[in-house]
């Protein structure tokens, strides 16, 4: 006859081992999701750099083209001449507003890399329906936006690599560097201070902020 510890030492062998082959499997796998495919990574890499237009994809717009689109997509809220309706932004003009106590956000003076405007139109825009527009229009809506602000001439093509090369406006009058300092703090979150170490500086009651909190919820009064 088996003792109960002869039959239960077996199973725990089992189980453990089916728990260890599971783990060096999937490490850190919870049992649900599913790892996702490149495909599906570069639905959503999309990015576009403004220094150097890096993430730009094959494609070129030109002026021309772009005026067309425009006046289709763009102009019943940006005006045919990106000079904006009703509340909607301005895309041209506020030259030279840069340092105002207002300046204004337009694309010839509130914007420093020519390649960003091509993924914010790619991502946003039209608003209704954004990502909806082929890469080949985006670019031409790119060229005769900058064309509009007097960026680049009639007979700019917009490609991946000449909207790098195009100098916008104010590109050198932003601060890139971040002054802040790093800091290495690291949030303590067990046994942080010892009780002989804690002072109560301030507090709440008497200040008719809170009311007492000596009791329970449902009998808590105003002190």
């Amino acid at each position: 006859m088996y003792s109960s510890r002869k039959i239960c030492l077996p199973i725990v062998a089992i189980l453990l081992a089916a728990g260890g082959l599971a783990g060096a499997a999937e490490p850190g796998y919870f049992g649900y999701g599913s790892v996702a495919t490149p495909a599906q990574i570069a639905g959503w890499d999309i990015d576009v750099r403004g220094e150097d237009g890096a993430g730009l994809p094959p494609g070129k717009g030109t002026v021309d083209r772009g005026a067309d689109v425009y006046a289709e997509q763009c102009a019943a809220c940006h005006g045919t001449f990106g000079e904006g309706e009703g509340r909607f932004p301005k895309l041209v003009g506020g030259v030279g507003s840069l340092r105002d106590e207002r300046p204004e956000p337009t694309v010839g003076s509130y914007w420093p890399f020519a390649p960003t405007l091509w993924d914010y139109i790619n991502r946003a825009m039209p608003m209704a329906a954004p990502h909806t527009l082929s890469a080949d229009d985006v670019y031409a809506l790119t060229a005769y936006i900058l064309s509009l602000n007097n960026l680049v001439p009639n007979e700019f093509v917009a490609d991946r690599n000449s909207l790098p090369k195009v100098k916008m406006r104010n590109r050198d009058n932003f601060t890139w560097t971040d002054p802040r300092p790093d800091t290495m703090a690291k949030p303590c979150m067990n046994a942080c201070l010892g009780a002989a170490g804690v002072r109560i500086s301030s507090t709440a009651e008497g200040r008719s902020l809170t009311p007492r909190t000596t009791g329970p919820l449902d009998t808590m009064q105003p002190k």
